[in-house]
This record gives C-alpha cells, sequence and structure tokens, in this order.
C-alpha cells in the first residue's frame, strides 16, 4: 500500500476553527432561545449589575450606580462597574461563549453574578443594528478608554480613546436601532421594561433621573400592624396579578436563600391547570411564568420571590430542574402547608372561607399527606346522605362509613340506603374516594366499606315466602322480559313506600353488561375473544317495593302481554330515577313502554284486567 494513502494527511490532522453567522445566531436568539425582544433590557441590566458586583468584590466602597438613556431610536446605559481594558474587550466582547464571570480574580465571587453563559450583549441584536461599547477599567486605572462598535453583520472594530473621554471607572453601552424596532428603544418602553425587571435589584438604578428599584421588596417593608401588612400585600397582588387574594402566605426559606410571598387565588381553578409564578434572581426578574417551583397540590397559589440559589436555563427565563430546585419546592409546600394548619387551629373562619373555594386543592393535599388529613377532618366537606358533612362528623354519626365511587352510583342509592338508616358518602368526586379510604390510618377504628348493590339489597327486608310464592307468576313473566336486557328482578319491601322500583347494579355489573353487548355487535372473530372474557360476576337488579301500591296492583296482573309493558315501564323509571345514562336499548325500551301503557289505557276491552 502507498505510504501517501496509508497515512492521513497534515492538512487533515490541523485543527479548524468553527465559524459563526452572526446574522443567523442574532435570528436564533429572537424566534427561539427568547420568548421577546424585550428581553435585551434585561441582559443590559444584567451586564450593568455583575460589572459593579465585580468592582465592589475588589474596592468595597464604589460607586453602584446605573444610567439609562433612551431618545430618538437609541439607547445608552452607563454603569460605575469594573470596566475593560483592550485585551479584555478582545477576549470577551468578541468571543461567543465567553464570560468575564470565569476570568481568574472573579470566579471566588462567581455566585454573585447574575449571568452565568457569556452571551451577553450579542442579545441586544435582537433591537439594534450597531453596539458601541466605551470602557474603561477599574482594575488598570492607567490603561486608556475602550471602544468596541459593532454590527449585526458580525464585523467589529477596536479602538483606543483619549484619557479625557472617559475619566472614571465604568461602562457605557451605546444602541442604534435596527429598521422596525424602534419601539424598543422609546423611554416609556425602556422605563416600563427596567421596572419589570429591574424593581427589586440592589442598585442606584435610573431611567433618566426616575429611580426604577423599590427596596426593601414588598414583603419585606415593615408596616404598623399585620392588618396594614395584609392590605399592602393585596395592593402589591393586584397590581402585579390583577386579582385581590383571599390571604397572603410568607415564603421566606433563609437555608435556600428564597424570600417572597405567596398569593391565595380568591376563585377556583382546576387542579390540572399550571399554575405561573414571578420568579427574581438575586433582583433581577428571571420570569413571569415559572410552573415547577411549587408541588402540584399547590395550584390555588400564585407566588413572586426572589432568589439567589436557584439555577436559571440558558435563556434565563425558567429555572433548571435539579436538586436545588427539587429541596426548594418541597420547602415552599411545607410552608404553606404549615399556614393551612395554622388556619385550622387558630382562625376557622378565614378556613373555612379558603376551603370553600379552594377544598379541591386540600383534598389533594390530605390525600397524600396524613398529617394534613388528620388536621383537615373537622373541615373538608364531602356530599353525604346525612347533607354536607365533613369526615369527622359523618364517622361520629355512623359506625361503618359507606361510600360510592361514582356519582352515579350515589344517586342510585342514597334515597333507599338513608331510609334504611344507612349513611352513605358520595365519593364520585375529585379525591374523595380515596380520603374516605384514607380515613382508617388517621382515625383508628374507623369501619370504611365500599357499598354496592349486594349491600344495598341486603338492608331491604325481605317479603314472606308464602307472599313471595303467590307472586311467582308475575315475578316469573318480569325476569323473562328484563332478561335479554341483563337484569333480574327480585322483590322486597323498604322504604319509602313512594319508591315503586330502585335499580341496582355495581362496576363488575356494568362491565359485564359491556362487554356482552360488544359481543352481540362483534363479528365471529371478536364475539369469540369477547365470549372467552364472559365474568361470573352479579347482574343488575330491578328491586321491586312490595309496600308500594303501583307494585301490588301490578302484581296482581293476569296479562304476560300487560305484565310486561308495566315492568318495562318500572325499568326504565328505575333508569330514570338513578340518573343513569340511557343505552340506546334502553331508549327504546322507554319509547316502546309508553306506547304500549297508552294503548292499554284507551283500548281496554270490557271484563280485562287493567292497572286500575
Amino acid at each position: 500500500m502507498d505510504s501517501q494513502t496509508s497515512q492521513p494527511s497534515q492538512a487533515s490532522q490541523s485543527p479548524h476553527t468553527f465559524q459563526v453567522d452572526l446574522r443567523g445566531l442574532v435570528d436564533l436568539f429572537s424566534h427561539h432561545l427568547y420568548s421577546s425582544p424585550k428581553v435585551y433590557l434585561r441582559e443590559l441590566l444584567q451586564n450593568a449589575v455583575d460589572a459593579i458586583t465585580a468592582r465592589r468584590a475588589e474596592q468595597p466602597d464604589a460607586p453602584a450606580a446605573v444610567r439609562l438613556y433612551a431618545e430618538g431610536g437609541t439607547l445608552r446605559v452607563e454603569d460605575s462597574g469594573i470596566g475593560l481594558t483592550e485585551s479584555d474587550v478582545h477576549s470577551l466582547l468578541a468571543t461567543i461563549g465567553r464570560s468575564s464571570k470565569r476570568e481568574d480574580g472573579l470566579q471566588a465571587a462567581r455566585s454573585d453574578f447574575l449571568g452565568q453563559f457569556g452571551i451577553g450583549l450579542l442579545a441586544c441584536f435582537v433591537v439594534a443594528e450597531r453596539i458601541r461599547v466605551v470602557s474603561r477599567s477599574a482594575r488598570t486605572p492607567d490603561a486608556a478608554p475602550v471602544e468596541w462598535t459593532a454590527t449585526d453583520d458580525g464585523s467589529y472594530t477596536v479602538r483606543t480613546l483619549p484619557h479625557e473621554a472617559r475619566t472614571e471607572p465604568g461602562t457605557t453601552v451605546h444602541l442604534v436601532a435596527r429598521a422596525g424596532a424602534g419601539e424598543w428603544l422609546t423611554e416609556e418602553r425602556v422605563r416600563s421594561l427596567a421596572r419589570d425587571f429591574g424593581s427589586l435589584l440592589p442598585y442606584d438604578v435610573r431611567v433618566g433621573d426616575e429611580a426604577i428599584a423599590e427596596l426593601p421588596a414588598p414583603w419585606d417593608r415593615a408596616h404598623p400592624s399585620p392588618a396594614t401588612r395584609r392590605v399592602a400585600l393585596a395592593r402589591h397582588c393586584h397590581d402585579l396579578f390583577g386579582f385581590t387574594p383571599l390571604d397572603t402566605i410568607d415564603l421566606n426559606v433563609p437555608l435556600a436563600g428564597v424570600r417572597g410571598v405567596a398569593y391565595v387565588l380568591p376563585s377556583a381553578v382546576s387542579p390540572a391547570q399550571r399554575a405561573s409564578h414571578r420568579v427574581h434572581l438575586k433582583g433581577m426578574l428571571l420570569t413571569e411564568r415559572a410552573e415547577q417551583l411549587l408541588p402540584d397540590w399547590a395550584f390555588f397559589v400564585r407566588c413572586v420571590l426572589d432568589t439567589d440559589s436557584l439555577r436559571p436555563t440558558a435563556s434565563r427565563e425558567s429555572l433548571y430542574e435539579d436538586e436545588t430546585l427539587a429541596a426548594v419546592r418541597e420547602a415552599l409546600g411545607e410552608r404553606i402547608r404549615s399556614w393551612l394548619t395554622g388556619l385550622a387551629a387558630g382562625d376557622p373562619e378565614r378556613l373555612a372561607a379558603f376551603l370553600s373555594v379552594h377544598h379541591l386543592g386540600v383534598k389533594s393535599l390530605a390525600r397524600h399527606d396524613n398529617e394534613m388529613l388528620r388536621t383537615m377532618l373537622p373541615w373538608l366537606p364531602f356530599e353525604t346522605t346525612d347533607g354536607r358533612l365533613s369526615l369527622e362528623e359523618f364517622a361520629l354519626r355512623h359506625p361503618v362509613v359507606h361510600f360510592t365511587r361514582t356519582v352515579e352510583e350515589y344517586r342510585q342509592v342514597a334515597p333507599i340506603a338513608s331510609a334504611q338508616g344507612i349513611g352513605v358518602i358520595n365519593g364520585g368526586y375529585t379525591y374523595d374516594s380515596e380520603l374516605v379510604e384514607a380515613l382508617p390510618s388517621v382515625r383508628q377504628g374507623t369501619v370504611v366499606s365500599e357499598l354496592d348493590a349486594d349491600t344495598v339489597t341486603a338492608h331491604l327486608d325481605a317479603v314472606d315466602p308464602a307472599e313471595e310464592l303467590a307472586l311467582s307468576g308475575f315475578l316469573m313473566a318480569a325476569r323473562a322480559k328484563l332478561d335479554p336486557l341483563g337484569c333480574d328482578v327480585v322483590l322486597r319491601a323498604f322504604h319509602p313506600l313512594s319508591v315503586p322500583a330502585l335499580h341496582l347494579d355495581d362496576r363488575a355489573a356494568r362491565h359485564e353488561q359491556a362487554r356482552a353487548e360488544a359481543e352481540d355487535q362483534a363479528d365471529d372473530l371478536w364475539a369469540g375473544i369477547l365470549g372467552s372474557l364472559r365474568g361470573s360476576a352479579p347482574r343488575a337488579r330491578l328491586v321491586l317495593n312490595h309496600l308500594n301500591p303501583l307494585i301490588r296492583r301490578i302484581s296482581s296482573l293476569r296479562d304476560p302481554e300487560l305484565i310486561g309493558t308495566a315492568t318495562e315501564s318500572l325499568y326504565g323509571q328505575a333508569l330514570l330515577m338513578a340518573q343513569r345514562p340511557l343505552r340506546p336499548a334502553d331508549s327504546a325500551l322507554l319509547n316502546r313502554a309508553f306506547i304500549g301503557l297508552l294503548e292499554w289505557a284507551t283500548h281496554t276491552e270490557p271484563g280485562k284486567d287493567d292497572l286500575r
């Protein structure tokens, strides 16, 4: 083999430098990395604040001021920060991805900086066609001021200026708006963005002569009394989120470097709705849409806080999901849990007002937290056959706590169970059945049982065997009529007397019914498969009330056709009373029974049995 082909060429071994298309990078920033062009101002403020932080790390008494001046499609931002030398400009401003925070001497203080990713001024090209930076170094007082000018075509120039061009250390950034972006550099827009991003910054930030920072933060300000503090925070919530809160919750977690406040929403929201929170990082607004900040169960609050421990993503518009964020989320959830516990112990009126709106949120928390369930037992409302009660009060009234898993099941059995003295909780609403099942874990000795058709039937009085035998012909005809519908007929005596018939089934019976219907409609292959899945669950049943006068009259009929029509009518009426969804076959039955009864009512021959 030729030596020239067996060895790689020298040229192929030489490293190559990536070429960066600045126009393409600006397009990437504006359409993918950042949610809006407004972030350019945050980047400018961030660079200015970081420069001041760097200078104060070496000169604690150095001035700390940022000034912004907007006029005629241009913006000037001045800071009294660390400044740059000519070599700094070449190595930092002209190299994409490099950050001044990585330089020697600043690494130890890096945690105090807002920016961590070194993309800095590039974000300004989203609104500007030209950026000019004039800077003088505080580290090298003898160094002359330096000017760096860049355009959005990727070119830049650097030149040294006379010493009188800038006498004090610091940096001034000049922006000239690109075509169509002039509105972002107007004084009104700059002031609005500066207030939004920088209201909690620890330095003197001004747009013209107007101060932007509003320290201390609203949750740290002193007030004459707790009541005046609540009023002030409520006003802050209304200005920030547009609603007046039911209450406020302090979210101070010193160990996690978090301070802030949670506002309780005044109206109910869906538990599935993702809450958006407002997060500041070392005073700078990071995002207004932080979704992963609180546990999922805390969907009833909106919070605003400042942190120095959480990590931002590369766009600095959301939080990085890591162990620190998980720990902060748990700590903030504990603060909200403690607030609820405090209300239960000392302010039942406010707790009742809160639960009337947000009981779902508390139920969501209580189903995973036995301590919270124990605390909330006297307060959480449930629909029961005794009215709207707490689990504690219901358990005191009934030795066995019966519940249903669906609203339909509850509607089926509630009237009859109540008349028989059986207490039943409607567990068909969100979280309710889980909480009822968890009751024995926090209330020792409590017996919880799911109520099904067999339990209800067992509590109904049996009819005298001789009377039932005398009606065997009627019952046989009624059963034959409902057998195709997968429903049995039984005779019982129960209250209230006004209920002629009761339709009872359970989930297993409904599943079997659905399987049988699917089998009837399927082709041979699927019919065979569905047939192999046939279960042994009891079928639905129509319980006839022997104490009801109408049932007594119907049971005395002798005409099989009329018995069938009457049975279908009772079956349809029982379904409607249970508020169960009607299948096509049920709707057809109701229509057929109605027409049949009209025919019997209008064409009865003399001497023939009738329903009168």
